[in-house]
């Protein structure tokens, strides 16, 4: 969770001395459009104070050793390009878990990319989801609680977003379930539960059962292991999956 305090000095971008700067924040390796957040604007300043906080969900264990925040500083031009002021990377390893940890750092010019940092490890995004196993309705309880990240489908670099779920096998495709359309982002939050009845679920780009592997089968046997609870998870996207997806 960054929180973007205060700059000093900035360099004057327009032709009153000041600059209009604002914040963009990227996850490297794989910078995107899906993990890029960004403060507000603050007119005619070199001091910019914006205490702003900012979020990232879905981040896992693996991403806080090898994953960089990487902080740029920007100035708004309303009838040209923006331009870039400095940036600066923090490691995510540097920081600890529930620990706030401040930073004062000296704006560089703007880095070199590594080679592999332009290519995506997480190409299709997470997802999280909660399952709870009732015994006073004898079902599965599915929750889609929200995406992160996920890849950008549309010529304006975001998605309008859904999540499909469904048992497997079913033939008839009754147990087949949609969220609602979320407009025009990478990260939607969905919120939505649904009762299913049969032990393998199969949700947006995840397979939760007897039949997966790693934390996936993990959160199934924690779900079962814990009836009446709500077992929540965060899950990679994949391209593939076992079986043909459905259509809509």
């Amino acid at each position: 969770m960054p929180q973007t305090h205060h700059q000093k000095g900035l360099k004057p971008m327009d032709h009153n001395g000041l600059a209009d700067p604002y914040v963009k924040l990227h996850l490297l390796p794989g910078a995107s459009k899906a993990n890029k957040l960004r403060t507000k604007t603050l007119r005619n300043t070199l001091n910019p104070a914006w205490n702003e906080t900012l979020t990232y969900y879905g981040i896992t264990d693996e991403d806080m050793i090898r994953k960089t925040l990487r902080i740029s500083v920007c100035d708004e031009d309303k009838f040209r390009h923006n331009e870039f002021i400095g940036e600066t990377r923090i490691p995510l390893k540097k920081l600890k878990p529930n620990q706030t940890k401040k930073f004062n750092i000296c704006l560089e010019k703007q880095l070199p990319m590594d080679k592999m940092e332009d290519k995506s490890l997480e190409e299709r995004g997470r997802i999280l989801v909660s399952l709870k196993y009732s015994s006073q309705k004898q079902g599965l309880l599915v929750g889609i609680v929200r995406c992160a990240h996920l890849a950008a489908m549309d010529a304006n670099g975001y998605s309008d977003p859904y999540v499909k779920t469904y048992l497997k096998p079913d033939e008839d495709k009754k147990s087949k379930h949609k969220t609602a359309v979320k407009k025009k982002t990478l990260n939607p939050e969905f919120n939505e539960v649904r009762l299913l009845f049969h032990p393998f679920v199969h949700s947006g780009g995840v397979v939760l059962g007897i039949n997966a592997k790693g934390d996936r089968l993990k959160h199934w046997f924690d779900c079962l292991k814990n009836k009446d609870k709500k077992i929540e998870r965060w899950h990679t996207l994949t391209n593939e999956l076992p079986g043909a997806l459905l259509s809509d």
